[in-house]
Formats: structure tokens, C-alpha cells, sequence
């Protein structure tokens, strides 16, 4: 093949969209810097311009001076190839985990970290099935119809970054995890019947373990204090907690000790007024018997 047929088969930024770095992601900026400064200083030492390198991975010469200079984050593929190319014995492969956590949206990653550090979760949603419930299926049904809609990479990452937050459960000690959900989220057949089953034997799963209590807030029961939002509450060892509703303070995470005892109080007015954990269960069973 001509030289003019391989440089068109180097990928550019129209072949990976949606791979910029978020400027007010501090930790996700200094990351690919420092990745894009180690891949630069090898390039250079190895001897290789940036083209001639490019060439070698697949890349067009501008994207892989964007990635050297913190612009763009590197594919975890990207990372291989610089690696075998430039012989760094897997020192840049290495740094594949790091980036792939930048792929996660940062108020994902944060989220992600409370969860991880947290001894106690409750959870009012009254929307779709909470995040931590949800199996791969359904989770990738309501992404599939966000708008704008995602690209089918940026799907993928934002999936992947919410299934991870699901190793909660696996914590030892586990915490305590507490969710009510709408009886209509339950109701909703969110990427058909057989992904709404999956999902509906998910929670009976989720709501027989020890550490976990579920409740459904049946659409009889009318009105309580979480029909202005999502509420979640999360305790941690240090007895501090931090808070977030939709309903209040502009839907932002708070650790100030009177909007918590509010946020405290909705839910356990919520929780009080929900179906005890085993009738929580018969129902969910039931609908499963309808379908």
C-alpha cells in the first residue's frame, strides 16, 4: 500500500470524539499531563518525531502531539502500542488505570468514592431504579435513550462507570444499605419484558441480603415528602455524613448539619411510610407473576 493509503488510515480526532479532557476536572487534568508529559520525554528519547511515532500506533500526527500535551485522553490501546513501540516495559501500559477513571464523568467518580467510604446509604428514587440496583441491561436501556444522545463510546464509559460503583456490595464489612423505590419505577418495563424481569429478579436478589433493606412506596399510599426529588443519605465511619435531594438546596451534595437533619427526616418519614421490607418483596414478586 502507498504511504498516502497509511497515513489515511491514521485515526484523528473525527475517529475518537468525546475523548477531551473536562477542564474543571483538577485530578483528571493533572493525570493526562502527566501521562501525555511521560509519553512525550520517551518519544523523544527513543528518537522518534512525533509523525514517524504516530505512524507507528495508528495515530495522526496532531493527535498524538494533543495527547502529549494533556488535551486528549489516551486510549487504553494507545497506551499498549506506545508501550511495545517504545520499549518502556510496561510502564505506560501500567498507566491505563488511572486514565480510565478520567473516562468516568468526574461527578460519577465522586460519587463513586462516597459509596466506597460510606458505612451507611439510604436512597428514596422515585424515577427509574436507583443506580446501584440496576443490572447491565437496563442501565444501558436508559442510556440508549438520553438526550442528547451519547456516542456509542461515551455510552459504554458511562455504563462501565456505573456498574463499578456497584462493588458496595462486595465491602467487607458491608455497609448498611437502605433503598424505597417508587412502586411505578418497579412498574416501568425499561428495555422490555425480559430486561424488566432481570431487573425485577435483580432487586428480590438485592433485597434478601443482610445488609440491605428495600421498600416500595406504593402509588396508593399518596403524598410524602420525596415527590419533590431523589433523596440520598450517606453516614461514614468519622460520624460525618453528607446529603443530596433534588427537591433541595439546588440538588447539591451538603454536609451542613441542619439541611441533614432535614434530608434525615424526609427519608425516615419516607421510609415509615413505605411497605415493611418483606410485603416490599411480595409485590415485587407479584409483578413478576403478572408478566
Amino acid at each position: 500500500m502507498s504511504v498516502d493509503g497509511e497515513v489515511r488510515r491514521l485515526k484523528s480526532e473525527a475517529d475518537e470524539p468525546g475523548w477531551e479532557v473536562d477542564p474543571d476536572d483538577d485530578w483528571g487534568v493533572a493525570v493526562v499531563a502527566t501521562v501525555g508529559r511521560q509519553l512525550k520525554l520517551r518519544r523523544e528519547a527513543a528518537g522518534m518525531r512525533a509523525a514517524e511515532f504516530g505512524a507507528a500506533v495508528g495515530y495522526g500526527e496532531d493527535l498524538v502531539y494533543k495527547i502529549e500535551g494533556g488535551k486528549r485522553i489516551p486510549r487504553a490501546e494507545y497506551l499498549d502500542n506506545a508501550d511495545e513501540v517504545l520499549g518502556a516495559g510496561g510502564l505506560l501500559s501500567a498507566m491505563k488505570e488511572d486514565v480510565a477513571k478520567v473516562r468516568y464523568p468526574k461527578k460519577v467518580r465522586d460519587l463513586a468514592q462516597m459509596e466506597a467510604k460510606a458505612v451507611e446509604i439510604g436512597v428514596y428514587e422515585c424515577i427509574s431504579v436507583n443506580g446501584l440496583l440496576q443490572t447491565p441491561e437496563h442501565a444501558r436501556a436508559l442510556f440508549e435513550v438520553w438526550q442528547p444522545a451519547y456516542s456509542q463510546d461515551d455510552l459504554e464509559r458511562v455504563l462501565a462507570a456505573r456498574m463499578a460503583r456497584q462493588s458496595v456490595f462486595e465491602r467487607s464489612p458491608a455497609p448498611s444499605l437502605s433503598f424505597v423505590q417508587e412502586e411505578a419505577t418497579l412498574r416501568r418495563r425499561v428495555g422490555g419484558t425480559m430486561v424488566w424481569r432481570q431487573q425485577l429478579e435483580r432487586l428480590l436478589e438485592v433485597g434478601r441480603l443482610r445488609n440491605v433493606t428495600l421498600q416500595v412506596m406504593p402509588t396508593s399510599g399518596g403524598a410524602h415528602p420525596g415527590l419533590s426529588g431523589r433523596i440520598e443519605v450517606l453516614k461514614f465511619a468519622d460520624g460525618t455524613a453528607v446529603g443530596r435531594s433534588e427537591g433541595a438546596y439546588n440538588g447539591r451534595p451538603t454536609s451542613d448539619l441542619k439541611q441533614l437533619r432535614i434530608l434525615e427526616l424526609r427519608y425516615g418519614t419516607i421510609r415509615a411510610q413505605a411497605l415493611p421490607p418483606g410485603e416490599s418483596l411480595a409485590l415485587i414478586e407479584q409483578l413478576l407473576g403478572e408478566s
